[in-house]
């Protein structure tokens, strides 16, 4: 996979199991064919796009989310993007895919760790939310874990689950 830029990324210091600092890179000229490349495992297509091609055509068309590159080691090992919705004062977060290769080492989740961490400096974030499929019990797990709880809401068929931010 191609490295990661060491400019601009999000770095909390966050390491996966194998110690590897996992940041969050911004899509550039000379990563966005590795991050379009990205794939999870067959048995996860049901829940997520089957390459993170999709997910920068997203950012890239909707104006709505921001990619960025998932690295570990300086590698590019995924995708997530977020978006900020002002009517609700309410950051999200989707399209997350670590590629299948690399799952199962706690990429994901200092990913996730990361990105809130972030998000949670920016004035205006009150509240977190991501959605998930029902069935997606990996992903409900890990989100639950991370202080994620489920509002009850779903949104184009996925359950949507909020962490709360601040005071």
């Amino acid at each position: 996979m191609v490295g990661c830029p060491v400019v601009d990324c999000i770095d909390y210091g966050i390491d996966d199991r194998h110690g590897r600092t996992v940041t969050l890179c911004p899509v550039t000229d000379d990563n966005w064919r590795a991050v379009a490349d990205v794939a999870p495992r067959d048995d996860q297509r049901a829940f997520v796009a089957a390459l993170g091609a999709r997910y920068l055509l997203l950012s890239m068309r909707e104006e709505v989310w921001h990619s960025l590159a998932i690295c570990a080691a300086d590698r590019v090992v995924g995708h997530v993007m977020w978006a900020f919705d002002p009517s609700e004062t309410t950051h999200w977060l989707g399209g997350m895919i670590v590629d299948a290769d690399h799952q199962g080492h706690g990429i994901g989740r200092a990913a996730v760790r990361t990105l809130v961490r972030w998000l949670a400096t920016h004035a205006d974030c009150r509240e977190i939310r991501l959605s998930y499929h029902p069935a997606n019990t990996s992903a409900a797990r890990l989100y639950e874990t991370l202080g994620f709880t489920p509002t009850g809401q779903q949104e184009e068929g996925e359950l949507i689950a909020a962490l709360p931010i601040g005071d």
